[in-house]
């Protein structure tokens, strides 16, 4: 199942709406952010699970869902760990 995601990554995509969610949310202005979540996806400490038609990758602090069927990234957050 994890191979599928990884297998696709080429494929990861979002909107310009997500775009600028995703920086919103991650608070990262400068960089790209497609391939910054890429690198996060592919790095072996990410934990990815699959739950209905979700994946989610969990890796430092920020949880990224992606839609399993086209491969958007449908939103990114940062975890608070208290």
């Amino acid at each position: 199942m994890n191979n599928e995601l990884l297998n696709n990554i080429d494929k990861i995509h979002t909107t310009e709406l997500g775009i600028k969610r995703l920086r919103n949310n991650l608070e990262i202005n400068n960089e790209d952010i497609i391939n910054y979540l890429k690198k996060k996806i592919i790095n072996d400490n990410s934990k990815i699970s699959k739950k209905g038609k979700n994946y989610y990758c969990e890796i430092d602090n920020i949880i990224i869902t992606i839609n399993s069927y086209n491969y958007c990234i449908i939103t990114a957050h940062m975890i608070n760990n208290k």
